[in-house]
């Protein structure tokens, strides 16, 4: 079972200035959206970053549709 959105994707003051992040990493949904943007596929930027899952990838899109 996925967890929703908003257990994926945090904003805490104390974390990366407060920029949403993926919950327990201090990966932003900035860095995952201008990685995917430079032409980086979800497997290098897993590859890059072994505390991601698909599913925070998956996450990260969605927050950037809804925000």
């Amino acid at each position: 079972m996925q967890k929703p959105l908003k257990q994926i994707v945090i904003s805490d003051p104390k974390v990366m200035m407060g920029k949403p992040v993926i919950a327990g990493t201090r990966i932003t949904i900035e860095l995952i959206l201008e990685k995917l943007a430079a032409g980086e596929t979800p497997e290098k930027i897993l590859e890059s970053h072994p505390r991601l899952t698909r599913n925070a990838i998956q996450a990260a899109l969605a927050f950037a549709a809804d925000n």
